[in-house]
C-alpha cells in the first residue's frame, strides 16, 4: 500500500508470481474441467431448452395422464435434482461407474419438472419429470382436485419439499389392487417383472417393487408408487440414497448452521456496529461520499439478483404472489441491510488505515497515478486469481484424500431455476466488494486494534468469512473453513501487498471465472457468449477507469483526509 499523501504506484508482478499464476490455472482446468468432460459428469451435455421440455411434458400429460388444456393453465419448468443421491454417489465414488452403465439416462438424478398451474383447480397437483439431456420422460405426478392437498411450487423450492409429499394416498385399495394398477406402467417403463419384489415397508409410498439385479453401491433400483382415486398417481423409477447417509447429512447440515450463525452472523454483525462507530470516529480521516456510489451499486445488484431468482419457482395463484412479494421484501431488507455494513465497512476502514498507519488502502479518482494504478491492480488480480484456482484445487485434492471430502448438488442455487441464466455472474462482484471491504479493509485493521498482530488480525477476520460458507452442500463441513482459511489469507496477503482495489480484482476474477464456466457448461449460445464476457469483464472495468483517468490528467483532491495525526509510537506489528 501506498503512504497518505503520495503519487500512486502499484507493486510490479514478478515472473515468479507470473509462473505461478499460469501452473494455478494449469491445475484448475487439468483437475476441476476436464474431468467432468472426459467422465461424463454435469457439463458434459447439453441440456434440452425449458420450452421444450414444457411442450414434452404437455404431450405426455395430454396422452398418459388424463390431462385436458384449459385456457389459463401454466406450465412452470423447475430443475430439480436429487441431492442425497448424488451425494451417496460422490461419497462412495460411484458417479463414473453410474454414467458408464447409462443409468444416468434411465433413472438421472437431473431432472426438470413440470408442473401445472391451473386456474380452473381441476388439478390438485399435475406434474412430470423429465431427462434435462435427453426429454424423455422419468416420472409423473398426478392428483385430481380434491383428491389431495394442492402443493405449493414456491414453498417447495424455498424449502426443499418434494411436492409429492402432499399426496394422499388411497389405503382404501388391497394390495391386489394396487399390483394391477402399477403393472401397466412397469410394463410401459421396460421393468423385467420378474425380478421385482415388492418391499413390505414402502414407508411414504403406498407401493414399492425393488429389482436387487441392478444396483448402485449398495442400493438396489425401485419402483415407487402412490395411489389416488382409484388411479396411479405417483410414479418414480429410480434410486434412494441409504439412511445411514441421509441422516450424516441431516447431522452435518444442523452443524453448518450453528457454524454459520455463530461463527459468521453474529461476529460480522459485531463488525458492522464497530464500522458504524469509526467511520463516525475517523471521520476527519475518511469521506461519507465516497462510499455511496459503491454500496447503492452493491444494493441494486443484490436485488436485482434476488428478482432473477423468484418468478421461475413461483406459481400464479394469489398465494404464490403473496408469498413471492413477501419474499422480495425480506430480502430487499436484508440486502438493505448488506449494503449498509457495505458502506460503514468502506468509510470506517479507509479512515483507520489512513489515520493509524499513515496508509492508503483505497485511493480516490484523480489522485495522482489512479488510473494507471487500477490498471495494474486489474492485472495483479487476474493473476492472484489464477494462483487461488490452483491453490484451491490442490487444497480439494489434499482434502480428498485426507478428509475424504465431497460434494453433491444444490437446485435452490442452480442458474436453471433463474430467470435469466446469464445474469449468475453479478453474484461475483457482490462477493468481490462487500467480502473484501467488510473482512479485509475494515476487519483487519479493527481487530489489529485488539490482538495487536496483523497475522491474527488476518486469521479470525478470515475464520469468521469462512464460516459464512459452510451451509455449501459440501462435506464433512469441517473441510470448507479450511480451505477458505487457506484462501482467505491469500486475499488478506493480497490487501496487505497490494490494496483493496487489486484484492477486490482478485476475489472478483476468481469467482467470475468460476461462474463464467458454469454458464459456459450449460452449451446455450446466450450462456456460453455471457460466460465468456464475463471471465473478461473485470478486464474491461479496469481499462474503462484507467480511459477516464489517464496519466498527466490526474489532480491532488482537497479534503481533510491528510494523513495520521502525530501521536505515539506504532503499535507492535505495524505495517511499513
Amino acid at each position: 500500500m501506498n503512504p497518505v499523501g503520495q503519487p500512486l504506484h502499484q507493486r510490479p508482478i514478478s515472473k515468479r508470481l507470473v509462473l505461478a499464476g499460469l501452473a494455478g490455472l494449469i491445475l484448475f482446468v487439468l483437475f476441476q474441467i476436464v474431468p467432468p468432460l472426459v467422465q461424463g459428469g454435469p457439463g458434459s451435455e447439453q441440456a434440452i431448452s425449458k420450452s421444450e421440455a414444457r411442450e414434452k411434458a404437455i404431450r405426455f400429460a395430454a396422452e398418459q395422464l388424463g390431462y385436458i388444456p384449459e385456457s389459463g393453465d401454466q406450465w412452470i419448468v423447475t430443475y430439480k435434482s436429487d441431492s442425497s443421491f448424488y451425494g451417496y454417489m460422490s461419497r462412495e465414488n460411484l458417479l463414473e461407474d453410474y454414467s458408464k452403465r447409462k443409468l444416468d439416462q434411465r433413472y438421472p438424478f437431473d431432472t426438470f419438472r413440470v408442473s401445472l398451474d391451473s386456474r380452473e383447480d381441476q388439478w390438485a397437483n399435475l406434474a412430470v419429470d423429465l431427462n434435462m439431456y435427453t426429454g424423455e420422460t422419468v416420472g409423473f405426478t398426478r392428483v385430481p382436485a380434491g383428491a389431495g392437498k394442492k402443493a405449493n411450487e414456491t414453498e417447495a423450492v424455498l424449502t426443499g419439499k418434494d411436492e409429492s409429499e402432499d399426496i394422499i394416498s388411497n389405503a382404501s385399495l388391497t394390495p391386489e389392487q394396487k399390483e394391477r394398477l402399477a403393472q401397466p406402467w412397469l410394463k410401459q417403463w421396460g421393468a423385467d417383472l420378474s425380478r421385482l419384489k415388492e418391499n413390505p415397508s414402502p414407508g411414504q409410498y403406498g407401493l414399492v417393487y425393488t429389482d436387487s439385479s441392478v444396483k448402485v453401491g449398495e442400493v438396489p433400483l425401485q419402483y415407487a408408487f402412490k395411489f389416488s382415486e382409484g388411479k396411479v398417481s405417483y410414479f418414480k423409477p429410480g434410486f434412494t440414497a441409504p439412511e445411514w447417509h441421509t441422516d450424516y447429512v441431516e447431522s452435518q447440515v444442523k452443524s453448518a448452521t450453528r457454524f454459520t450463525l455463530f461463527g459468521y452472523g453474529l461476529p460480522t454483525f459485531a463488525l458492522g456496529v464497530l464500522a458504524l462507530i469509526y467511520s463516525i470516529l475517523r471521520r476527519k480521516h475518511t469521506s461519507f461520499a465516497r462510499g455511496v456510489f459503491l454500496s447503492i451499486a452493491h444494493f441494486v445488484i443484490m436485488m436485482i439478483s434476488t428478482y432473477n431468482m423468484l418468478p421461475e419457482t413461483s406459481g400464479t395463484s394469489s398465494v404464490d404472489r403473496i408469498t413471492s412479494v413477501v419474499m422480495f421484501i425480506i430480502y430487499a431488507l436484508y440486502s438493505l441491510l448488506m449494503s449498509a455494513l457495505l458502506y460503514f465497512s468502506l468509510v470506517g476502514g479507509n479512515g483507520l488505515w489512513r489515520k493509524e498507519e499513515g496508509l492508503n488502502p483505497w485511493p480516490r479518482a484523480k489522485e495522482p497515478g489512479y488510473g494507471q494504478y487500477v490498471k495494474s491492480s486489474v492485472y495483479a488480480g487476474y493473476v492472484w486469481a489464477f494462483v487461488l484456482l490452483g491453490v484451491q484445487t490442490l487444497m480439494f485434492v489434499i482434502l480428498q484424500y485426507t478428509l475424504h471430502n465431497w460434494s453433491t448438488t444444490d437446485s435452490s442455487q442452480s442458474p436453471y431455476n433463474m430467470r435469466y441464466a446469464w445474469l449468475l455472474p453479478i453474484v461475483a462482484w457482490l462477493a468481490g466488494l462487500s467480502e473484501e471491504a467488510v473482512y479485509r479493509l475494515f476487519g483487519i485493521r479493527m481487530l489489529k486494534k485488539i490482538v495487536r498482530s496483523t497475522l491474527l488480525a488476518s486469521l479470525i477476520t478470515t475464520v469468521i468469512w469462512a464460516f459464512g460458507h459452510t451451509l455449501y452442500p459440501i462435506y464433512p463441513i469441517s473441510s470448507r473453513p479450511i480451505e477458505l482459511t487457506v484462501i482467505g489469507l491469500l486475499f488478506s496477503y493480497i490487501f496487505l501487498r497490494y490494496g483493496f482495489i487489486a484484492a477486490m480484482f482478485s476475489h472478483v476474477v476468481f469467482d467470475s471465472v468460476l461462474m463464467g464456466i458454469t454458464l459456459i457448461f450449460m452449451r446455450e449460445p446466450v450462456n456460453v457468449i455471457a460466460g465468456s464476457i464475463t471471465i473478461i469483464m473485470p478486464l474491461l472495468v479496469g481499462y474503462i477507469v484507467y480511459l477516464f483517468n489517464p496519466p498527466g490528467k490526474e489532480r491532488q483532491p482537497q479534503s481533510p483526509d491528510l494523513g495520521p495525526e502525530p501521536g505515539p509510537n506504532p503499535e507492535p506489528g505495524q505495517i511499513v
